[in-house]
């Protein structure tokens, strides 16, 4: 079995998790993945998950951990932390991470969604391989376009916001503290995305006709309802998808996010089966 590993195009050599780029993004991971922990999660909120460990009904921990997101980043009175709304900034104050989640829902090409991406690379070391079209191999200091556009966008999206990537590792952290309380047995799911062209993505093997290894984007949009990936295109990607890379599952946040069923699946290098619905 070939087990590409992740190309050096798409990884940087630091990460802020206990797991390099070249492992959790390899095609290796995908078969036998292992937790992925942000650094200093467990140490500095520590007194988040002791109070959800005691919480029995799902909702009531989602409430929870909204209730520490506004309270550890005063996010009801942003004025204390320096933040005041008005017409020239654009209401940025109040980029907070159900915004992030917002804007990836309505576009995943969107500034919010190069915020995402941007938090992605940072986190786990997985460069972003697509914002409005291709980003190419920059690695040689070749900048195109559409990356500078992604840079713009990622620039703007995180200007004037309060610890936004440090919301994003706790969304990430509570997402994983959820999977792990609710499917403690499980490693994988399987999920589905719908496309129009197999040679919009990056091709690294085909074993034959309908099995290909692919490099996804650095954070993806996925579903558990293969009718609904349908809608997205005439070809259906399914995937065994680790637990581990999951950042935002649906119902995770009840009453946050209307009509929002999308998986966001952290990349790499993933295998997949390519059928017509």
């Amino acid at each position: 079995m070939t087990k590409p590993t992740l190309p050096k195009h798409a990884r940087l050599p630091i990460n802020r998790c206990n797991l390099p780029a070249v492992i959790l993004g390899s095609q290796y991971f995908q078969y036998y993945p292992e937790p992925l922990v942000l650094d200093g999660i467990t140490t500095l909120h520590a007194q988040l998950f002791e109070s959800l460990d005691k919480i029995e009904d799902i909702s009531e921990r989602a409430e929870n951990f909204k209730d520490y997101m506004r309270s550890s980043f005063l996010l009801d009175n942003l004025d204390e932390v320096g933040l005041v709304n008005n017409k020239t900034k654009k209401g940025r104050d109040r980029a907070d991470y159900l915004r992030m989640l917002r804007g990836w829902l309505f576009d995943p090409n969107s500034k919010e969604a190069a915020v995402l991406k941007s938090w992605v690379e940072s986190r786990f070391g997985l460069i972003p391989r697509n914002h409005n079209g291709p980003l190419g191999d920059f690695s040689n200091g070749d900048y195109s376009h559409n990356y500078m556009t992604y840079i713009a966008d990622r620039s703007q999206g995180l200007y004037n916001t309060n610890a936004l990537e440090a919301q994003l590792d706790l969304l990430f952290s509570f997402c994983q503290y959820e999977i792990l309380r609710c499917m403690p047995a499980q490693t994988h799911l399987t999920l589905y995305r719908g496309t129009n062209r197999i040679n919009e993505y990056e091709i690294l093997n085909r074993r034959h006709k309908h099995h290909y290894t692919l490099l996804l984007n650095n954070l993806n949009s996925f579903t558990s309802q293969r009718e609904r990936a349908d809608e997205f295109g005439d070809y259906i990607l399914q995937a065994q998808i680790p637990l581990s890379k999951i950042l935002y599952k649906p119902g995770l946040l009840p009453g946050s996010l209307k009509g929002e069923d999308e998986y966001l699946v952290i990349g790499g290098v993933y295998e997949v089966e390519m059928s017509v619905f």
